[in-house]
Parts: structure tokens; sequence; C-alpha cells
């Protein structure tokens, strides 16, 4: 039986990326579940001065296998994301952070790890940069702890980073226009990362989050026509074009064939680990999200 006098405000769960698409979203609901967390950031100044009251904020480098051991003392509970580091190969830095949070869990004794991975993770090999996140999967299964793999979908998010083809009517994707794969809000990834948090589990695994349903690019134009109240249309772009579009704007070659490879690894056969259910789906639609989100900026 449970302990009555433990509350949700003794629980000591640590976050890292609180001001992520995801991250950003599981830092309030937890506060406003009572909990006050412990925040990981690279520079807490930065941290939006509403929530600094209600927050402890540690000073955290997460390429810092030491810094990342010391913020994590006495934590029971850690939601961890791994961040892009820029510069040189985002595969191997992947796998680098990975055995740093590994050794926190292992050193700390850290109860249960919440990680935010992705659909693909589970071909190991073959998916661009989410062969890094797999490595950081594999790093944590080895500790023996209890790790929870966040498998999550497509976010509605990535739609920001071509505002202005979106502006001009038109999507880009390296993807099959008519092939469908799941679309999820990172706000709820972020509800189902913080319920996992709050609640005690002792066995680990995958928990895929797909979102409200399969989208084609095709779909997705169609949605954002309606919301934005013109026409936008999808082209299929090749990977070559991709690969200059990056290299456009400074990224170097391992960077580039990271990006480009999560596309082609995963649009020909893919099938994700965990299919559909209604454990798997989540409610908030694409066109709700547009909406809130991208009308204000398109």
């Amino acid at each position: 039986m449970s302990d009555p006098s433990v509350t949700l405000a003794d629980m000591n769960i640590a976050i890292t990326t609180p001001r992520g698409h995801v991250g950003a979203h599981v830092l309030r609901i937890l506060v406003q579940a009572g909990v006050r967390p412990r925040v990981l950031m690279r520079d807490p100044d930065v941290l939006d001065p509403v929530w600094r009251d209600h927050v402890d904020a540690v000073r955290c480098d997460q390429d810092d296998g030491d810094a990342v051991v010391a913020a994590t003392r006495g934590v029971e509970a850690l939601f961890w994301v791994s961040p892009t580091v820029h510069g040189g190969d985002p595969v191997e830095a992947h796998a680098r952070l990975g055995g740093h949070v590994a050794r926190a869990v292992a050193e700390n004794g850290i109860a249960r790890t919440v990680f935010q991975s992705s659909i693909g993770a589970e071909k190991r090999h073959g998916a661009g940069e989410i062969d890094g996140l797999a490595r950081v999967e594999e790093a944590l299964d080895a500790t023996g702890a209890a790790a929870l793999h966040l498998r999550c979908a497509y976010f509605f998010t990535n739609l920001e980073l071509d505002l202005d083809g979106v502006r001009e009517g038109v999507l880009r994707t390296a993807w099959p226009l008519d092939a469908p794969m799941p679309w999820v809000d990172p706000r709820d990834i972020a509800e189902v990362a913080a319920a996992r948090l709050l609640a005690p589990w002792t066995v680990g695994g995958v928990q895929a989050v797909h979102g409200p349903r399969d989208l084609t690019f095709t779909d997705v134009a169609e949605v954002l026509s309606s919301v934005l109240g013109r026409p936008v249309r999808a082209v299929e772009v090749t990977d070559d074009d991709v690969r200059a579009g990056l290299a456009s704007i400074g990224l170097g070659a391992p960077a580039v064939e990271a990006i480009v490879g999560m596309a082609a690894g995963l649009r020909s056969g893919f099938v994700a680990e965990q299919p559909r259910t209604e454990l798997t789906t989540t409610p908030s639609t694409l066109a709700g999200w547009a909406e809130a989100h991208l009308r204000p900026l398109a």
C-alpha cells in the first residue's frame, strides 16, 4: 500500500529541454500537478521567468557526462530528450549522450526514465539520425533500470521548418505524397510523458505515440488549404534536392546525410513495431494545431 503522507510535491522528477516542443508542455503539466521539477539546462537564465519560482533550474550540458550525473543525483524519475548536437555526426553524438544518461541512471539509481525516441528506432540501423535514438534506447536498456521509450510520430511542428514554402502554397517533402504515416501534436507526447513520470512503474519498454490518424502529405496539404483559406499543394522533392537545401544553410555532410537518411530509411515498406491502437492514438488533430499555431505564422 502506498504511503498516504507522500504527495506529488515530494516527487523528485528531472526533465531536459524544458523549452522544447515537448519539454515545455511536460514542464507545465508537472508544475500544475503540484510537482517542483528539476530542469536541466545549458543556460538556466533563458528559462521563461514565469516558471522560475516553480522549478529548480540546474545548469547542465547534456554532452558533459559528469554534469549529467551530478545534475540527476537524488532523482527518481527522468524525462530525457537527446538534443541534436550541431557539428559532427548526429548519430555518433546521440550515442555519446546516450552513454551519459545511461551512466547517470546507473550511478544514481534513477528508478524510471522516459525517453523521447521516434518511430523508426526499432529498425536500429538504416534510418538516418533516428539510428542515434536507437543507440540511446540500447544504452538505457543495458542499465537494467526501468526505461520507457516513447516512439513518437512525425511532429506537426515540423511544418514550421519551411514556413516560406507554406506561405508560397507549397509543401515540400522527400516522402511519397500518398504514403500515409502517423502525425502527432508534441503536446500529446508531453501528456503521455508526464503521465508516465507521475505514475510509479517498474518495468519499461516501448510506447508508441501515433497522433489521431495516419496522414499522407496530400492529406496534410488539404488540411492546410482549408485552415489557411488558400491552396497548398504537396510537392515531392528528391534526396539530392534536400541535400542541396541543407548544405545551403551550412550543414556539414554528416548532418545532411543523417537528415536525408530518416526519410530514405522509412519511406519504403517500413511498418512501426507497435500498431495504432487505443493505447497509441492521441487526440489532437492537425487542423486544430494548424489553426492555433500555423495560421498566425503563415
